[in-house]
This record gives structure tokens, sequence and C-alpha cells, in this order.
């Protein structure tokens, strides 16, 4: 998978379909754990921000522009011709993801994160819109700290579960700090830092309108929505990508 550097992150190329069949590949192996993430501004900045999370994200093997400023960095590296015409968004990932894996009992899914209910929530969703998709597993861990044999007890479900698509929803940095933590001690399968796409899919917190995704102003409408918890974020992330952005333009001519 070609990847072009945005603000020092390597994200790949790539569309749905590609992305897709990238994962199917990997999760056929059975070889080794695999990390996916779907970046967007924040996780850019972040990884360009804090070494240790730009550490946590070089453990990852394939980086897909979830946020169109991405998009907007990776297409002014490419030529006309193969520029890319959409994100590829963490939600739509995961339920293009889920879809192409039903009837193929080969692939197993396994839900990480948020509460009971939410879980119940999307199994409950999944089942009834992916009929041919196979659930092997959901586990919700305790709130806050973690017991010290938490992430044992994760691995050995998930081991037991026999998944090789793994859904990691914990909330960033924390999903993706676990994820390249303990990948060398992770069973074969593809792991995903997944974000908000469980509640988003539980219907427990509304998505942007498409016209807000395509313009890039996604963090704007979530932002109204919860003022309080993203206002940090979205001015410190938002701010610092532009800034590294523009320098590293004006550093290139």
């Amino acid at each position: 998978m070609r990847t072009r550097p945005v603000i020092g992150l390597h994200v790949a190329a790539c569309t749905y379909s590609s992305a897709v069949e990238w994962i199917l590949e990997k999760a056929s192996l059975a070889d080794s754990p695999y990390a996916v993430e779907a970046a967007n501004t924040h996780v850019a900045a972040l990884a360009r921000h804090d070494p240790d999370f730009g550490e946590t994200m070089r453990q990852f093997d394939l980086i897909t522009p979830d946020g169109m400023p991405l998009i907007w960095s990776i297409n002014a590296q490419l030529p006309p011709t193969e520029k890319l015409t959409c994100r590829v968004y963490g939600p739509t990932l995961m339920l293009e993801t889920i879809k192409a894996t039903c009837g193929k009992a080969e692939f197993r899914h396994f839900l990480l994160g948020g509460k009971q209910s939410t879980l119940d929530k999307l199994i409950a969703k999944f089942s009834s819109e992916f009929t041919e998709a196979k659930f092997v597993g959901i586990h919700s861990p305790p709130f806050g700290d973690w017991p010290e044999d938490e992430t044992e007890n994760i691995i050995t479900k998930i081991r037991s579960s026999g998944a090789n698509l793994v859904w990691v929803g914990l909330g960033c940095p924390r999903q993706e700090n676990w994820i390249a933590k303990n990948k060398h001690i992770l069973p074969p399968a593809v792991y995903f830092g997944i974000g908000a796409a469980f509640a988003f899919h539980a219907g427990e917190v509304k998505q942007s309108p498409a016209v807000f995704q395509k313009l890039g102003l996604e963090w704007a409408y979530r932002l109204a929505m919860e003022p309080r918890r993203l206002f940090k974020r979205y001015l410190t992330y938002n701010s610092l990508f532009l800034y590294h952005t523009v320098r590293e333009k004006i550093l290139k001519s």
C-alpha cells in the first residue's frame, strides 16, 4: 500500500475498496497482529506533537486518511490521474469491512470497548443488517484504570473466540496506545483503532451530515454537538495540524 507523509505521519493513498482488500488479505494470513488506524487531523497532529504517540503510530501497519485535510495533503503529492476523491472514514470503513465478510465464515469479528449496553446495541444492529457476517465475541472493559490482569483477560477472550478482525473502541489515544503496547503479544488478527464508530453505529451519537463531511467540516458539527468535551481538542490539534502543514510547505518552497 503506497503512502504519503502528512506532517510526518505516513498515510495510505487508498480508497475504501483497496483498504478493505488489504484488511481481508492480512486477516486471512493469520500470521501476525496487524494494526489499522483511520487518522484524522487530531491523530496526525498528536503524532507530530507527542513523541510517545508518534512512536505508537509507527507500530501501525495501515493508516487511512479519515479527514478531508489529510486527503488534501495527500492529493498535493499525487499526479492528477491518481488523486483521491474521498476520505476513508473510520465508521464507514467498519461497515464496508463487515459487509465484505458476509457469507465468508473465515472472517470473524470481535468488538472491544465501550459500555456493555453499547456493545449489545451494536451486536443487535449488525446481526440484523449483516445477517451473514460472523460476530464471535464482545468485551466491555472496566471504566477508568484497568485491573492488572485485564489485558491478559482480553487477549484470552480474543484468542479463544478465533476472531481475526478486532474492533477496538477505547477512544483516542487510549485505543492506539493499547494496540501498539501489546502488539507483540496479541493473537494474529487485524486490530482497528475505531474511535467513535461504536457510539455512532449504536445510535448514541449523531454523525455529521454528508455535506459537512465532504467539506472537511465534520469537526465543526461535532463541536456544536459536544462543545465542552471537544473544544480544547479541536482548538489545539486543528491549529497544530494547520501550523505544521503550512510550515512544511514554506520549508519546501
